[in-house]
């Protein structure tokens, strides 16, 4: 097994039971109870022994004797039976209560990700992190707390008893337990490495599926399912290759360690036979070693299953740690700035890109005043969303500054900056639930007259008295049966809800109808009468009234003015104003 492995097992093992000790009550109930189990399976074959002495003794059979022992065996069998539930309530509020902590951790963490991450993994592999790999995690840690504390006290337990009753037999047994140890060892040494590439894989293949579900339309649009099908066939084989060879390497532990405590049962049994024929113990004594013989070996059987299934569960620990350790976006700052956010926007030398090898906007300058319509308009990869990326603060530009009203937007709170902005995109996202909540996701305290204020004024009162239940239908994952206009709308109505001081608007009627457009365009204007509003637009007749227009060209503003004065320069602006309007190429 590579040494990497080894490390990240120790790593992962080491932080588990970091998780664990909050649960030191439990963790003793369980111990407890292990160690009462294990006592009460020790007397049994005591007593059983005790029977059959009672049995095979010069006396004849003392039916008396014998009914005393079954007495004590089926009180220490309900009594183990009691110890077991004990033992399985503990070890389950132990793993669930750490599976609960390791999800909402994930959860919290993604949402203190950068962007940067979220947009460089697939979202199915995160999804992979949060749900599969924990739970097969708390499989493996329930099963194995189970066994290891059952099977530790049972070993520690027939040791003890064993050397009490005849040292030579408990030596000859000791003496043979390395062998066991030994193939167990050496078998599970070896399926570490296909445990982690089986998490590896299994994550990239929920990550593919979860792409091909978003993308359905797409996928059968252009005819891709049979690549489709490739790539998953590809992974689901790889999958399928390192679970086999996971599973065979595995499989070997338990029968090549039950084999081993075969032979070393066999040998106990003979050397306990000859002891007996010598007079050196009775019959009813052999049964008790033969028996403690078998529960001694036991464990080791037991707990060698469990090693792989350890091993599976310490992959997946190591990957849902990597994500915990994946570095926290940029604090906000210890003491932030209060932001009054009336609108006055400069941006000084700011120099941005998403790679360094590659840059995107350099030394960009720009000073809106309190209340201006900025229009932003380039062809595709100019920088417009990377700008509004910015504003938000979603990235971090690299050089330079962005103020909001004087204050420097690193140095006031994330929630302060992002309150203070109103934004639609082209992309919607609407979340599982009722229209209503949809409406109100970023004031929830609003009143049902707000929201179908918010929703006239957004167009979009009429389809939804339409939906079966109007304002209280309950929308699938991102909208579902809804058009993309009317997704678009209702993201609209969510913007005209909260009022913000400032807008962001990014392509926001791209998917609606001419005429809504217009009605849409018009409620914008009302919306944006004494707000600072970004307009990133392609289709430059929506721009018309901006204050300001911004031409942008591989990061840098080429041109600038109003829509007049630009059309009149007959520069970049008025080629594409031509090109949609008079056909034109440009």
């Amino acid at each position: 097994m590579p040494r990497g492995g080894i490390n990240k097992n120790k790593a992962a093992l080491k932080r588990l039971l970091a998780y664990a000790r909050p649960h030191r009550r439990d963790l003793a109930a369980s111990v407890l109870c292990a160690a009462a189990a294990a006592a009460c399976a020790l007397l049994i074959p005591v007593w059983s022994g005790r029977a059959i002495d009672a049995m095979t003794g010069l006396k004849g059979v003392e039916m008396s004797r014998v009914g005393t022992a079954l007495m004590c065996i089926a009180l220490a069998a309900a009594l183990a039976s009691a110890a077991q539930r004990g033992l399985a309530l503990a070890n389950n509020r132990i793993t669930y209560s750490i599976a609960r902590r390791l999800r909402n951790e994930t959860m919290e963490k993604l949402h203190r990700l950068p962007l940067s991450y979220l947009d460089a993994h697939p979202t199915g592999d995160l999804v992979s992190r949060m749900i599969s790999d924990v739970d097969t995690l708390t499989d493996g840690l329930l099963m194995g707390l189970t066994q290891l504390f059952t099977g530790g006290v049972t070993i520690l337990g027939t040791l003890g008893v064993m050397l009490a009753l005849d040292l030579r037999i408990a030596l000859a047994v000791v003496l043979l337990t390395p062998l066991s140890l030994f193939m167990a060892g050496f078998i599970t040494s070896r399926t570490q490495r296909y445990y982690v590439d089986q998490a590896r894989v299994r994550g990239e293949e929920t990550a593919l599926i979860n792409e091909m579900v978003e993308g359905q339309k797409v996928v059968r649009a252009f005819g891709y399912e049979e690549e489709a099908l490739k790539e998953f066939d590809r992974l689901n084989e790889e999958l399928r290759e390192v679970s086999r060879k996971a599973t065979f390497f595995s499989s070997l532990t338990n029968p090549s360690t039950r084999l081993v405590n075969n032979v070393i049962y066999a040998a106990v049994c003979g050397f306990a036979a000859w002891l007996c024929m010598d007079g050196s113990i009775t019959v009813g004594e052999m049964s008790v070693f033969l028996s403690y013989a078998s529960q001694y070996a036991k464990p080791f059987n037991e707990i060698s299953g469990v090693v792989a299934e350890l091993q599976n569960a310490l992959a997946c620990a190591s990957r849902v740690f990597e994500l915990l350790d994946e570095k926290d976006q940029v604090p906000d700052a210890a003491e932030p700035a209060a932001l009054t956010a009336e609108g006055r926007v400069e941006i000084e030398d700011v120099s941005f890109s998403y790679v360094p090898e590659r840059k995107l906007i350099e030394h960009f300058n720009l000073k809106v005043e309190k209340g201006k319509r900025v229009a932003i308009v380039g062809p595709t990869g100019c920088g417009k969303t990377t700008l509004i990326n910015l504003l938000m603060r979603f990235y971090d530009v690299d050089r330079g500054s962005i103020r909001v009203d004087g204050a420097d937007i690193r140095g006031v709170t994330r929630h302060a900056l992002r309150r203070s902005y109103g934004m639609v995109l082209q992309e919607t996202w609407l979340k599982s639930g009722t229209v209503r909540e949809n409406i109100a996701y970023g004031r929830p305290d609003a009143t049902e007259e707000e929201i179908l204020r918010a929703a006239k004024a957004a167009h979009c009162h009429s389809f939804i008295r339409r939906l079966p239940k109007g304002y209280d239908t309950v929308l699938g994952e991102n909208g579902g049966s809804l058009s993309q206009g009317q997704k678009q709308l209702l993201c609209i109505a969510r913007v005209m809800l909260i009022l913000p001081p400032m807008l962001i608007l990014d392509e926001a009627t791209s998917s609606i109808d001419t005429r809504t457009e217009v009605l849409i365009q018009e409620a914008f204007s009302r919306l944006m009468k004494g707000r600072t509003s970004f307009i990133v637009a392609h289709r430059l007749s929506t721009i018309r009234d901006a204050d300001t227009i911004l031409v942008m060209r591989d990061g840098h503003i080429v041109e600038q003015g109003n829509h007049e004065t630009l059309l009149a320069g007959g520069g970049v602006y008025a080629g594409l104003y031509k090109s949609q309007f008079s056909g034109v190429a440009t």
